[in-house]
Formats: structure tokens, C-alpha cells, sequence
């Protein structure tokens, strides 16, 4: 990081810190909510993804950020936020991740009882010699001990994870070493809860499931459980055949104060009529309605026949960083002659309700947007943790549209987040055939 004056502008105020920020779904949340956020990530493309939408940002490693550069976080900050990365306790991963989830709990109360560090880290990389992945999630607990035994440095004040649902069993065992206030956190208690979110009940046009961690110091407040705003898919409906597909009812909302989860259709349609949208649904229009069928790119024992769909007039499957694989049809005539479309990027990022313009930028745009968390599920669990209400429904409106980023401020956030390269993760910048990089 350089530039003490640029520096300052951009970091001034800064509140929230991202570990493992991606494009920067809990970033954009956090914007519209009115917070200031500066966000670690390893991945290049994610970082330019981030200069664009004028997020600041460090590229660099989690965990050489906490051992040998954690000065460079501003003294403002005071939230703690992050999804270390899920693949290997994913179910769509190999799994190496939930094999070893009764072992890293283990390493929790180590770390937290105060054993030597270096041994621990000697045997959190045989760990993850299966997955390097597996050890990160231990990172936030290493980030809060750091913090609290770092002079000068206040505890932080609330404390937000997510991760997939077969995480929950260890931010239950965070959430109670964090009650406890034992070791290594000297005498400083949370309170602390955590549940499993259903993101279409919370507006997401898609099913995704996360476990969440919410934290507080005692003086904001008990943690409340999140009310959820619309009401859960049924993902055990009767299973429909692709020629039923091309019907595409139309279900009106639920009375009361919880909603119809939104679809596909709804979320593409409102996208579309916004200011200058990229998201052109007109493809799949018929006589003024929009309607087409997904078909999941994973498919059911090896056999593509047996592959998920869903109408328009559903939500999404979980966006994943394959979304760009899943077929779109209009038709069922279109499926049968094989003539199938794609999401674009645009289309993507907002059934994972990204603003339409967010300016996804660099390579593997499709992998950001599938890391990422859904902002509209990180405006509730942020509102939740910092404020005690859920987000309103002017911000949830506002949260349609990205604010205009001048160019000037994209190149200031990268020199401020990869300097002269030299502390940037080893090779994120190597210029390989036509994978050409922005320049700097």
C-alpha cells in the first residue's frame, strides 16, 4: 500500500474488514447499508473486479495480512466479516473439508488455549496438504486473537461468517468459545448465535443454503435471529418433465408479512428495465412474457438426462462458478432441437442480486460471481449484526444500481491494493499467452 494521501481518502471511515472479499458480495451490502469496507483477496480477478466497483482493497494473502502486515489495517476498523473459501466442505467439492471438520474444531480450542503457534501451523499444513483450503476457516479466530493481543488495537465489535451449511457444527463451537471469553480472547465475551440461512427467503432469487455467525460485543445487544422476509422454495415439489416447461405459471404473492420467493423471471424482468442494463431478456420473450427452462449443468449419477431443471417462474439453482455451463431454453421445441442459450455474466450477478451494472471486470468472471455471497442476503445479516433491524426497503431499492466509478479512482484502488506487485501473492500477475493483464 502507498500513497499516504490517496490512502487516506480511500480508507478514511473504513468500519468493515472483509477476509476472503471475492467481487465483494458482503462489500456491496455493506454500501447500501451505509458502512465502509475494505476487503483482503488473493485472486487477481477478483481484486479488478473490485477496483472497478471502487471497493478498497489489499492483494494479498489472509494469512501473511495477519502475520506480517496486520499494521496496514486501518485503526477504524472495528467489524470483522469473511467466507473463507468453501469448496472443500462443500458438497459440490471432494469433500477432504468434512472429513477433517471434527479435526479443525480440535485446533480452534488449541489456538484459543494458547499452544505453541508454530507447531500448530506445522500440523495445520499436513492438514491441508489434501486441501489448503480446509485450514483457512480457522482464520477469523486467528484475526480476533490477533486483534485482541495486538497493543494499541481494540477488540472488535461484531464478528460475521458465512460458509456452507457443513460448516455449521464449528461456528457453533465458535460461537461457544466466543461466549466464553477463555485464553488467548482475555476475558472478552461475545454474544454470539448461529443459524442456516435460506437465501430465496430472504429475496435472493436463487435456493442456496449458508451458515451464518453473528457476534457482538454484550453492550449492542443480544443476537436476534434473522427474520426471514419470503417464504422457502419447495424443492421436493413434484418433479416436472421439460415439456411442461414452456407453461410457466405464475403465482401472485403471499399475503402478510412474508412473501412469494422471487424467480428468475421476476428478478431478470425488473433488471432489465433499469437505466442502461446490460440484462437483455428480450430473447426469451413470447407475445410480452418472459419464459424459459434452466438444465443444470450437474448432472444425477453421470447420466445428462436426469439433470435439474427449473422454470423461469422459479428460483435459480444455486449460482455456482459453473453458471455459465447451465443451458437455457425458451422452449421445449428449442430443447428438443437442441438449440440452447446461456446466462450472461450481467444475468448471473444479478440472480445473485448483484446491481445490473456492477462492472465485473478481469478473467473467470463466472467464478467470481459464484464465490460470492448474494448482497441482498448480506444486507440482512449485516443489518442484523450491526444496527439490530433488517435492511429498509428504500435501501433494499437502492441496492438495484451500482454508483458510477471514474477511472481515475479504479487505477488509485489498485495502486493502493497491489502497489508495485512486489507484495502481491507469488505469480498473481505472470502474464500467460492471451490471459493478458490490466496493466498496473
Amino acid at each position: 500500500m502507498n500513497s499516504p494521501g490517496t490512502e487516506a481518502r480511500h480508507l478514511d471511515g473504513v468500519r468493515i474488514l472483509d477476509l476472503f472479499a471475492g467481487p465483494g458480495g458482503l462489500d456491496v451490502a455493506a454500501h447500501f447499508l451505509g458502512y465502509k469496507s475494505i476487503g483482503i483477496e488473493w485472486d487477481r480477478n477478483a481484486c479488478e473486479t473490485r477496483y472497478a466497483a471502487g471497493l478498497p482493497t489489499i492483494h494479498a494473502d489472509v494469512s501473511v495480512m495477519r502475520e506480517i502486515r496486520f499494521d496496514e489495517i486501518p485503526k477504524s476498523v472495528d467489524v470483522l466479516a469473511g467466507g473463507p473459501p468453501c469448496q472443500s466442505f462443500s458438497v459440490a467439492g471432494n469433500g477432504a473439508g468434512r472429513r477433517a471438520l471434527d479435526e479443525v474444531e480440535t485446533f480452534v480450542h488449541r489456538l484459543v488455549g494458547g499452544e505453541d503457534e508454530a507447531r500448530i501451523d506445522e500440523e495445520l499444513c499436513d492438514l491441508s496438504l489434501t486441501d489448503p483450503r480446509t485450514a483457512l476457516v480457522l482464520e477469523p479466530l486467528r484475526w480476533l486473537i490477533k486483534a485482541i493481543e495486538t497493543e494499541g488495537r481494540d477488540p472488535y465489535k461484531v464478528i460475521v461468517l458465512e460458509q456452507v451449511p457443513a460448516v455449521l457444527p464449528l461456528w457453533e463451537v465458535y460461537a461457544k468459545v466466543l461466549r466464553s471469553g477463555e485464553g488467548r480472547l482475555n476475558g472478552v465475551k461475545y454474544e454470539a448465535d448461529c443459524w442456516e440461512l435460506k437465501t430465496e427467503q430472504f429475496g435472493v432469487p436463487q435456493t442456496r443454503t449458508r451458515a451464518v455467525l453473528v457476534a457482538r460485543l454484550p453492550e449492542l445487544g443480544v443476537v436476534e435471529p434473522l427474520e426471514a422476509t419470503h417464504l422457502p422454495f419447495d424443492l421436493h415439489r413434484g418433479k416436472r418433465k421439460a415439456a411442461q416447461a414452456d407453461t410457466l405459471p405464475t403465482d401472485s404473492a403471499v399475503p402478510g408479512a412474508n412473501h412469494r420467493w422471487i424467480s428468475m423471471a421476476e428478478a431478470l424482468d425488473a433488471a432489465s428495465t433499469l437505466k442502461d442494463s446490460p440484462v437483455d431478456v428480450s430473447r426469451f420473450r413470447t407475445e410480452g412474457k418472459t419464459g424459459f427452462f434452466v438444465v443444470s449443468n450437474y448432472g444425477s449419477g453421470g447420466d445428462p438426462k436426469k439433470r435439474g431443471r427449473r422454470m423461469s417462474s422459479e428460483p435459480a439453482f444455486t449460482v455456482t462458478g459453473k453458471i455459465s455451463r447451465n443451458k437455457v431454453y425458451k422452449s421445449f421445441q428449442e430443447y428438443e432441437a437442441g438449440r440452447s442459450d446461456r446466462f450472461t455474466i450481467p444475468e448471473s450477478g444479478v440472480l445473485q442480486t448483484f446491481p445490473h451494472n456492477f462492472p465485473w471486470s478481469g478473467n473467470d468472471q463466472a467464478q467470481q460471481v459464484g464465490n460470492a455471497v448474494p448482497p441482498r442476503l448480506g444486507m440482512h445479516v449485516l443489518g442484523r449484526a450491526l444496527r439490530g433491524t433488517a435492511p429498509s426497503d428504500e435501501e433494499l431499492g437502492d441496492a438495484n444500481t451500482w454508483p458510477n466509478v471514474p477511472r481515475v479512482t479504479t487505477d488509485e484502488l489498485r495502486r493502493l491494493g497491489c502497489g508495485d506487485r512486489s507484495q502481491c501473492p507469488p505469480d498473481s500477475h505472470k502474464i500467460t499467452g492471451s490471459r493478458r493483464q490490466p496493466a498496473p
